[in-house]
């Protein structure tokens, strides 16, 4: 049981150890009991788009229930994420829009 926002030593490491295995357990069935054989095509076709999955996948939750406005999305956040994507499709450059992105955010924080 929790008490005084501390959490017991065994159960913590109990914990850490499950996730460390059940960590340990997902990559080794993919590297260990896969990784020597040859994936079909339509499977690496899908693999492809993971990473690009990725990322809009943590900043989403971000921009439209974000923690700092009590969960409703603010314009600062919203034009921020815009441009970011408009950047991104147009122009193909990830670090530019990263950076335009960074500063339309530090813009909208400021004047909103």
């Amino acid at each position: 049981m929790i008490s005084g926002g501390s959490i017991p030593t065994a159960e913590l490491w109990f914990v850490i150890l499950g996730l460390g295995a059940g960590s340990f357990a997902l990559r080794f069935v993919f590297l260990g009991l896969v990784g020597d054989r040859r994936l079909p095509p339509w499977l690496l076709r899908h693999l492809r788009y993971t990473a690009v999955a990725v990322l809009p996948g943590l900043v989403a939750p971000m921009v439209l229930w974000p923690a700092a406005t009590g969960g409703t999305p603010d314009p600062g956040r919203l034009a921020a994420a815009g441009v970011t994507l408009g950047l991104g499709v147009l122009t193909k450059n990830v670090l530019l829009s990263i950076l335009a992105g960074a500063a339309t955010l530090w813009a909208g924080v400021w004047l909103f």
